[in-house]
């Protein structure tokens, strides 16, 4: 009787058999992997903005870790809540993954007064009290040959001076100088469409303006949320006096609406004033020397 060809041949045998041993490792390998990272498996990420962390923690049913890479204080926002994540909102994750996420501190720290009196212009001093963590709060201008200079500095009603320590975002007030010609203490309002908050404050108390009422409806993100109208509008020739009220709305909007905003923004000419009325000054006791003067502030 013939013997098979795998008996004769079992070098072949062998070297089948391994290949089909290597074949099926493979395929265990693929079944493994495919298990392991739930192939086909994804989940839309939600928006996580200002959710508290520690309740998506505890009731997180896809089981995400969440790593807080930074906290920073949000006046107004109780701490622990989520401003930033990453991976953004609508990417597709699956089931374990990290979040990585920037929260709400509980408290501010403690930032140091600097030395903005005597001299120091007002757009030095609004850069100085940002750069420790402190911001331009109310401006009083009052009667002084010094003109746009810091001569005091209030927090709360009480003055203060530079080296006290306040929490971090804390809003001190200035008292400025009108200069030794009222007619030059005016000046033009800057253009704030599309800006985010903090930025529209610097620009408008660096132009010798105060910041209004800012209105916030339907507003999500307070830090995000950029003006899509204000009062009086620019439209960079009217001159108004130092210190009016520049009054704000807010909107949430993406990027490719910031745009559109800022292309589409048109200029009523009809609302444009003479820059070189004249104005008689009331005391420089007044806390509002503008209010006699038909501006409306």
């Amino acid at each position: 009787m013939q013997e098979s060809f795998f008996r004769r041949h079992p070098i072949v045998t062998q070297l089948l058999l391994m290949l089909l041993i290597s074949v099926g490792i493979i395929i265990l390998v693929f079944i493994g992997i495919r298990i392991y990272s739930r192939h086909g498996k994804v989940y839309e990420l939600a928006d996580l903005t200002m959710c508290p962390v520690d309740s998506l923690q505890r009731a997180n049913p896809l089981k995400l870790e969440f790593v807080v890479l930074d906290s920073l204080y949000r006046e107004g926002l109780g701490g622990g809540r989520i401003i930033s994540q990453d991976p953004k909102p609508g990417t597709f994750i699956k089931k374990h993954r990290k979040i990585y996420v920037t929260t709400t501190a509980f408290r501010p720290d403690d930032a140091v007064v600097p030395d903005i009196t005597g001299g120091v212009t007002l757009r030095n001093a609004i850069a100085q009290l940002e750069g420790v963590g402190l911001k331009g709060g109310t401006l009083k201008f009052v009667d002084s040959p010094f003109r746009n200079t810091i001569i005091e500095m209030t927090y709360k009603g009480k003055v203060i001076y530079a080296g006290q320590k306040l929490v971090n975002g804390a809003k001190v007030d200035l008292v400025v100088g009108l200069g030794d010609d009222p007619q030059k203490a005016y000046g033009v309002v800057p253009f704030v469409i599309g800006k985010k908050m903090d930025r529209v404050r610097y620009e408008i108390l660096s132009a010798s303006f105060n910041v209004g009422t800012e209105h916030f409806d339907g507003v999500k993100d307070r830090a995000s949320a950029v003006v899509y109208k204000q009062t009086p509008s620019y439209d960079g020739i009217s001159r108004i006096p130092f210190g009016a009220k520049v009054e704000l709305w807010y909107c949430d909007a993406d990027e490719q609406k910031i745009n559109k905003m800022v292309t589409e923004y048109t200029i009523d000419s009809s609302a444009i004033t003479n820059p070189s009325v004249q104005v008689e000054w009331g005391s420089s006791s007044d806390d509002t020397p503008f209010e006699d003067e038909g501006f409306g502030w």
